[in-house]
């Protein structure tokens, strides 16, 4: 007598990976919220650098080498580009993922070329992308659902 049950590999197949939500994604959440709050702000400022060349802080006296309306752009861009995929961290893709990681590292480049323009603002931005990242590559697996 043959048995002819379904017999179930000791591996799994390709694809039929589960993965377990831990505590961990609260920060992936976290990243998320931040991406949408720091890509609007850093867009913010950015149009606000576009529209007006002069806007300046009051006590900045050094020297840029880069015209503040390509700062507004430069920070437009990535902005906009964090707070879409800050959106798309929340479904757990991996692309909104990397999309994420990619578009933080270039908000903290260019923060932190900026520092002596923006002093205070830079560093925060600046931490806040390092946060960023590694909460999407440490944990952002964690965030798709299963």
């Amino acid at each position: 007598m043959t048995d002819n049950t379904y017999q179930q590999s000791e591996y799994p197949t390709p694809g039929s990976y589960e993965t377990q939500r831990s505590g961990w994604t609260g920060w992936i959440a976290f990243a998320g919220v931040m991406m949408i709050i720091s890509g609007g702000l850093n867009a913010l400022y950015g149009l606000v650098a576009v529209v007006n060349d002069e806007w300046v802080v009051w006590t900045n006296r050094t020297e840029l080498l880069v015209d503040i309306s390509q700062w507004g752009w430069v920070h437009l861009i990535v902005g906009l580009v964090m707070v879409f995929s800050g959106f798309g961290v929340f479904s757990g893709h991996v692309l909104a993922r990397t999309v994420g990681v990619i578009a933080a590292a270039v908000s903290l480049i260019a923060n932190f070329a900026f520092i002596p323009a923006y002093p205070l603002w830079a560093l925060v931005v600046v931490t806040i992308d390092v946060l960023i990242i590694w909460a999407l590559t440490a944990h952002g697996s964690e965030m798709r659902k299963s």
